[in-house]
C-alpha cells in the first residue's frame, strides 16, 4: 500500500471513447516530502510521515521547525503518517503524483462537509408524521416518539435523533484514476470524494 497528501481542487466532467459523460474529482496530489522515517526498532512500528502544503514560518513552533529542518524541507501544513509503502524513502526524499498509473484503484480518505445541528429529516432521511401533512400544522418534521412506557422507561442507545451532522472522517474506496497530468502534479479520479473544495485528502491504493 502507498499513498500521498493532496487537496481536493472540485469536480467536472470527461467524455470516454464511447462519448460517455462521467464525473470526476480533481485532485492536487503531492509533490509531499518524508519528514519522518518511523521504524520498528525505535517506534515500535514501520510507516513514512509526509509533508505536504508550504506554511508560513512565523506561523510554526521552533519545535515543528527543527522537525521539518531534519528533512531539509520547509514547514508544512499538513502532516500524516502512512503505512505499508510498497516502495522505499530516506528522509528528505520527495514523493510526486508518479506513484499512481491511470486505470488503477484508489481510496480517498477526507472530512465530509460540516453541516451543523440538523433535525431527523435531514440527517436520517425521516419523513414526517405519517408521510402527510393533514391535520398536521406543526409536526411535519418532527421525529415522534423515541421512548417506551414504564418499560423499559429510557431511550434506548443509538436512536436516530436530530444532532449534529458531518464533519467525519470518511473513506470512499475504489474510485478509477482517470488521469494522470504529472506536470502540473493533478490526479482525476471517478466519482466524488469527502470535504469542501480545497479541502486536505489522503489517496492510497
Amino acid at each position: 500500500m502507498s499513498g500521498l497528501i493532496g487537496r481536493k481542487i472540485g469536480m467536472t466532467s470527461i467524455f470516454d471513447e464511447n462519448g460517455k459523460n462521467i464525473p470526476c474529482t480533481v485532485i492536487e496530489a503531492g509533490p509531499c516530502v518524508v519528514t519522518q522515517v518511523r521504524t520498528k526498532e525505535v517506534d515500535g512500528y514501520e510507516a513514512y510521515q509526509l509533508g505536504f502544503d508550504d506554511a508560513k514560518e512565523k506561523n510554526a513552533t521552533k519545535a515543528a521547525m527543527g522537525h521539518f529542518k531534519k528533512a531539509n524541507t520547509s514547514v508544512k501544513k499538513k502532516v500524516v503518517e502512512i503505512q505499508d509503502f510498497d516502495e522505499t524513502y530516506n528522509l528528505g526524499d520527495v514523493i510526486t503524483v508518479d506513484l499512481f498509473q491511470e486505470g488503477e484503484y484508489v481510496d480517498v480518505q477526507g472530512t465530509s462537509k460540516g453541516k451543523g445541528f440538523q433535525g431527523v429529516v435531514k440527517r436520517h432521511g425521516f419523513g414526517g408524521v405519517g408521510q402527510v401533512t393533514h391535520g398536521q400544522h406543526n409536526r411535519l418534521r418532527a421525529p415522534g416518539s423515541i421512548g417506551a412506557s414504564s418499560y423499559p422507561s429510557r431511550v434506548f442507545k443509538g436512536m436516530r435523533m436530530a444532532g449534529r451532522m458531518g464533519g467525519e472522517k470518511v473513506t470512499v474506496q475504489n474510485l478509477v484514476v482517470l488521469k494522470v497530468v504529472a506536470d502540473k502534479n493533478l490526479l482525476v479520479v471517478k466519482g466524488a470524494v469527502p470535504g469542501h473544495r480545497n479541502s486536505y485528502v489522503i489517496i492510497q491504493k
